[in-house]
């Protein structure tokens, strides 16, 4: 059987006690995070494969609501199954086509009315793992009222100029040995962002980590890799913390 090449094991992730709490918003469920005091700011953090639920995810979630900002990451899958790491890989090609990154503009619309209309929310930014990297990529090109973004470790899909011309300011996240997405293309992506990108952006490759490495839990990290998933957060943090 082939490895999947995309998905790195979440089968063996410790248990997460989460800080916020689920909420309905039209069609879709979101959970949501608050900081402690009152904000303006919030942040959209869009899942990967394994869906709004994941642990992980959430750990981002009240991570970056720990920073200050009213933190929702929405279910992109509008109730439909996420990938499971007892899935077969033969069968994500069809999968993806169901769940595709760049159909996410009406579901962005839903949660950015919510946070303006019921959080008083006046900038919002959007950070997004893997699938969700897709899909920041994709927002930042069409969705000028997201006022920063961060994709991490999204494959790099479609080469072509429209890919580039980002809206405002993007921060683009990879490990060095993630075999979802080549250096090539990275560099590719930085030569392309040169010739066609008016706003700030940032690319940024971290040392020997693969697909996945940003959004471990701390019990969940390896030594080795431990002062590198801590750098990517704190980038992503900053790069926010500058825009929004």
């Amino acid at each position: 059987q082939m490895a999947d090449p995309f998905l790195y094991n979440p089968g063996d992730r410790s248990h997460y006690g989460c800080l916020g709490h689920e909420v309905q918003i039209e069609y879709l469920k979101a959970y949501v995070c608050r900081p402690s005091f009152f904000t303006d700011k919030a942040v959209i953090l869009v899942h990967d494969v394994f869906g709004w639920r994941f642990p992980d995810i959430r750990y981002i979630v009240d991570l970056i609501a720990g920073h200050g900002y009213i933190t929702i990451c929405p279910d992109f899958f509008k109730g439909t199954e996420p990938w499971k790491s007892t899935d077969h890989w033969a069968d994500f090609a069809d999968w993806l086509k169901d769940h595709d990154p760049t159909k996410v503009d009406k579901e962005a619309d839903v949660v950015l009315k919510y946070l303006k209309e019921q959080c008083g929310a006046k900038k919002i930014g959007i950070v997004g793992f893997s699938w969700g990297g897709m899909a920041v990529h994709h927002l930042m090109l069409k969705n000028p009222q997201l006022t920063a973004g961060v994709s991490l470790y999204g494959r790099i899909i479609r080469d072509s100029e429209e890919r580039y011309n980002l809206l405002n300011p993007t921060f683009f996240i990879f490990g060095e040995k993630d075999h979802t997405i080549s250096l090539d293309q990275i560099l590719l992506l930085e030569e392309k962002l040169k010739q066609y990108c008016k706003v700030s952006y940032k690319i940024k490759v971290y040392p020997g980590q693969v697909h996945g490495f940003a959004q471990l839990k701390p019990e969940d990290m390896k030594p080795n890799d431990k002062p590198y998933i801590e750098e990517a957060r704190n980038d992503m943090i900053d790069w926010i913390k500058m825009f929004v």
